[in-house]
């Protein structure tokens, strides 16, 4: 019996080996799944050198940061040139003391009086109704012009009198040449009657009455007060009014206005050679158009200096009168302009000269 048994086991052995045998079968099987995994995990694999493509385009655009840090850097200098006036910048110059005003503005006139030891009315006149009259007549147009343009009209109208029965029609054709002959035949003709008919045929000496005479207005009053009858006041005219906003003595542009402020400058006494310092070197060098900084004596003293010209030899060629050679405004100078070289101007129709200012 026993050895029965053991036959039996041994014929169960290959039975188990057959069971075993499908066991071993799925074994290729799972190899077969085996290549399916690895077909499974090739598109990973072949993922991979996409993730490789990948890279160089991270690559690639490495060097767009590179090229975005030059340009960092380029903004770096803006960044630096944005601070550099905040460290180049100096404190605010402080405003102008009102003493500080008044010495600069005294010695400016001082320095004035030294260049223009001769200045004066640029008016011809014998007598103050001719004064008065020629200074009316001087509004748009050259004080030259005005002085070519009376010596007829004073012969032939020597009085108030005279001129206030003159026949208007003469009159205008006496005075063309200055310009709006017919408004200015009507103003000198109403101030003359005036002075007849008021003032006994004399010119006040007084603001207050001058100023009610047809076309007569503050700045022809003090040209008249100052120069015929020695009482100072300052003419606001357009060469002074210019030069005093350049040399900042004033920001005003109303004449009255400016008259009053540069008139706290001064003594009173200064006023009248003030007027003609100023309007003699607003003609000759401080120009309204193209100045002569260049060649202006005063240049360190002057706010507005680099306005105009500052080439010394350029700014030559700019000088007008006297200063640049040429004859003046007055035929019948003071005898002062003449010996300083300055030259009389050409009766009308004479030798031109600069007729302009």
């Amino acid at each position: 019996m026993p050895p029965k048994k053991r036959v039996s086991a041994e014929k169960a052995t290959p039975a188990a080996k057959k069971a075993t045998a499908p066991a071993e079968k799925a074994s290729p099987a799972s190899k077969k799944a085996s290549p399916a995994a690895e077909k499974a995990t090739a598109p990973a694999e072949k993922a991979s050198p996409a993730s490789k493509k990948a890279t160089p385009a991270s690559k690639k655009a490495s060097p767009a940061s590179k090229k975005a840090s030059p340009a960092s850097k380029k903004a770096s200098p803006a960044a630096e040139k944005a601070t550099a006036p905040a460290k180049k910048a100096t404190p605010a110059a402080k405003p102008e003391s009102r003493t500080a005003l008044v010495r600069r503005a005294r010695k400016i006139d001082r320095e004035l009086a030294e260049i223009y030891p001769y200045a004066h009315p640029e008016l011809d006149f014998e007598n103050p109704f001719q004064l008065v009259i020629a200074t009316v007549m001087s509004a748009q147009t050259t004080d030259l012009r005005v002085n070519q343009t009376t010596p007829a009209l004073f012969a032939k109208y020597p009085t108030p009198e005279d001129l206030a029965a003159a026949n208007p029609e003469d009159v205008e054709e006496l005075i063309r040449p200055t310009g709006f002959f017919r408004a200015k035949t009507k103003s000198i003709m109403g101030l003359a009657k005036a002075l007849s008919e008021d003032f006994g045929g004399e010119v006040p000496g007084r603001v207050e009455d001058l100023v009610k005479l047809p076309g007569v207005g503050r700045k022809t009053a003090f040209v008249v007060l100052g120069n015929a009858f020695g009482r100072p006041g300052i003419t606001v005219d357009t060469h002074f009014g210019r030069l005093v906003r350049r040399w900042k003595w004033t920001e005003e542009t109303d004449p009255d206005k400016v008259e009053k402020a540069v008139g706290e400058l001064f003594p009173k006494s200064d006023w009248t050679m003030l007027s003609h310092h100023v309007i003699f070197h607003g003609r000759r060098i401080c120009h309204s158009r193209k100045p002569a900084c260049g060649a202006c004596p005063i240049a360190p003293l002057c706010p507005a200096y680099g306005e105009g010209e500052t080439d010394p030899e350029k700014a030559k060629k700019l000088l007008k009168y006297e200063k640049g050679g040429f004859p003046g405004q007055r035929l019948k100078p003071p005898q002062s302009y003449l010996d300083a070289g300055g030259k009389p101007a050409p009766p009308l129709g004479g030798t031109p000269g600069d007729t302009t200012g």
